[in-house]
């Protein structure tokens, strides 16, 4: 017999082969129909895949990300055998589950696919998923897979056969498709009850726009028809929400192919968020006891050598540059840089905790298929900042950055988020991670207890952590519920002695610190992307690239329109005046389309009376006020940073 222990300690014995359907049937039938997967010694696996020897199980529903990644997956598949049936010879590259569904790349030939092709694939899809099709398991000696995918002439399957060795490849087949795939799968194709074909795009192969470009087909799937109903009145929300489309509409950015891709350039309005966002971490910042400082954008090969961003790093970072006999690399990080202002002086303990902070420059060579508006870029402007420590210190440190991070939720109105704690695989030591097994079991519990002391909401995830050390990814959801990773919190116990730094303790002895990597509000690509899709473009006042927009009736009210300017000027708002000759109805919605806070409408009762008439956007008429009461009223807002219309 087999010993099965359960999430919450308790433990069963069952016959060797047993699988997790077969177990959770044991337990009830109703949690029987529940269950899509199951994880097995941490590992996901299919529900009908027999286990033979004793094993930790946790039974995946359809709430756990796990098993929405597992019934993605499953539907890629069998969107692809529908393409299979309509498409002869269609060629496949990879099928993954992504964050709100899944894709498949392939391979058309000379052939297009149309949304009316989407509209027939749904249809077949339908009519497979109601044949019951099992998701069958077969493991493949590597001959026997690259003889079946040559002689099918698949270049893109044989491809990625070069990287596996005998023992890993597995062929997954449904119905009347078969793919190399090393899964998981749901257990049937019955259980995919409602789907929607969402979109077409190109993507190149392997990312790497110098290959073919393929086409990609998105899709999304639910157990339920309900349950893919309100998803898609979410995502007609999302699509309203894009921070692609807002920021063309708001003038937050711009790019250009001369310029290049994933190469942010900052318009007027977007420049001004920036500074707002700057502004605010910088009050923060020296509040918190950081000391300013600025850093070149590049720096000689042998600082990222000593580092170890070379060669871990080396596929995100821009080729070398050669000067002088020298190789100089494109900054994609700030923390060499920093460490060398730290070693610049001698430390005592009476200096440290020691925090550096900069709004640092960073470069990073993101595949172009990756590339993805303001979430995805070249060019990131990053909220950087290194704490120097003692170990004795490091808790309370760690702490107080987290607090920052509640801090900054509170101001963006952000009341639903996590943080990952991402930890290191042991069998990487040496390859992805430094190869420090101690430190790395001593880092990640010191990081834990901090979370579980703190009260903050946690998960852990396995082989995500910096080469360095553990850190902290923090998850945050938009108002309607859209998921970004906003930040980092990471913990170094490598590059302090790499560059050799050092601080004399009270009994003068020589100690290498303790270093935190943080950066509460990510870079300004990611973070501004994420506020346009929260606020939906309305963004609050303090925020608002414009805060106001006068509107005269009419060229006669001119003069008292631009007088009111001046006051509020004159009280730090920002303030324009439509002055085009137009009716104040128009003036008002075209207003409303740029989402500014506050209009102010101006006539001859207004200029008659020194009123202004008040009209806030998406809520209209808000009544008449003096000047002066309004300039308090808005100033307050301002100073608040309320993030509350």
């Amino acid at each position: 017999m087999i010993k099965i222990s359960f999430p919450d300690g308790a433990q069963r014995e069952y016959a060797p082969g047993t699988s997790a359907l077969e177990i959770a049937k044991s337990i009830s039938e109703g949690l029987a129909r529940k269950v899509l997967a199951a994880s097995v010694n941490g590992q996901v696996w299919d529900l009908n895949r027999p286990i033979y020897e004793d094993a930790q199980i946790k039974l995946l529903g359809w709430d756990e990300k796990d098993a929405k990644s597992t019934f993605w997956h499953s539907t890629a598949h069998l969107m692809a055998e529908a393409i299979e049936s309509r498409f002869p010879g269609v060629k496949f590259w990879v099928g993954p589950p992504v964050d709100n569904g899944f894709y498949y790349d392939i391979d058309l030939g000379d052939r297009s696919m149309t949304e009316e092709d989407l509209r027939a694939l749904e249809a077949k899809m339908a009519e497979l998923a109601k044949q019951n099709n099992v998701f069958v398991r077969k493991e493949v000696p590597k001959a026997e897979a690259v003889a079946y995918f040559a002689e099918k002439g698949d270049e893109y399957k044989l491809d990625l056969l070069q990287n596996l060795e005998d023992g890993t490849i597995t062929f997954y087949t449904q119905g009347g498709f078969t793919d190399l795939c090393r899964g998981p799968h749901i257990p049937h194709t019955g259980l995919i009850k409602a789907f929607k074909l969402t979109n077409i795009a190109g993507a190149y192969w392997k990312g790497d726009d110098k290959n073919k470009m393929l086409t990609r087909v998105y899709g999304v799937s639910f157990p339920s028809q309900k349950e893919l109903d309100e998803y898609l009145a979410l995502l007609e929300e999302a699509k309203k929400r894009d921070h692609r489309k807002l920021g063309k509409e708001l003038s937050i950015y711009t790019m250009d192919d001369d310029v290049g891709q994933g190469l942010i350039m900052w318009m007027p309005n977007g420049t001004i968020i920036i500074e707002e966002l700057e502004k605010l971490a910088k009050e923060t910042e020296e509040e918190a006891g950081y000391h300013r400082v600025v850093t070149p954008h590049i720096a000689k090969e042998s600082m990222y050598l000593t580092s170890g961003h070379l060669p871990y790093y080396a596929d995100s970072m821009y080729p070398p540059m050669e000067l002088e006999g020298e190789k100089y690399y494109l900054r994609a990080m700030n923390c060499p840089h920093h460490h060398k202002i730290f070693a610049a002086e001698p430390k005592s303990y009476r200096d440290l905790p020691y925090r550096i902070a900069e709004y640092g420059t960073v470069y990073r060579y993101e595949q172009s298929g990756e590339l993805f508006g303001l979430m995805r870029v070249r060019c990131l402007h990053m909220n950087d900042a290194h704490i120097y420590c003692t170990k004795d210190q490091f808790e309370q440190e760690f702490r107080s950055v987290n607090e920052m991070y509640l801090k900054y939720f509170k101001i963006f109105g952000v009341d639903k988020y996590v943080m990952r704690l991402s930890l290191h695989s042991p069998d990487k030591l040496g390859k992805k991670y430094v190869n420090e097994p101690e430190l790395w079991k001593e880092t990640e519990a010191m990081v834990r207890q901090v979370l579980i002391d703190s009260g903050i909401p946690f998960v852990e995830v396995q082989d995500e952590a910096a080469f360095y050390g553990p850190k902290i990814d923090v998850q945050i959801y938009s108002v309607i519920g859209r998921e970004f990773t906003l930040a980092t919190n990471q913990v170094d116990f490598s590059q302090g002695r790499s560059f050799k730094l050092e601080y004399t303790t009270q009994d003068n002895q020589h100690e290498t610190p303790l270093i935190i990597h943080r950066a509460p509000l990510g870079t300004h690509e990611r973070f501004i992307g994420f506020l346009l899709e929260h606020y939906a473009g309305r963004l609050p006042v303090w925020l608002a690239p414009q805060q106001v927009k006068i509107l005269p009736i009419s060229d006669k009210f001119m003069p008292y329109a631009e007088s009111v300017r001046k006051q509020l000027r004159k009280a730090g708002v920002r303030v324009s005046i439509d002055d085009r000759n137009e009716k104040i109805g128009k003036k008002i919605r075209d207003t409303e389309l740029l989402k500014v806070p506050y209009m102010l409408v101006v006539g001859e009762k207004e200029m008659n009376e020194g009123l202004i008439s008040i009209r806030r956007h998406g809520k209209g008429d808000a009544g008449t006020m003096p000047v002066e009461e309004f300039i308090g009223v808005i100033s307050r807002e301002i100073a608040d940073r309320s993030s509350s219309e």
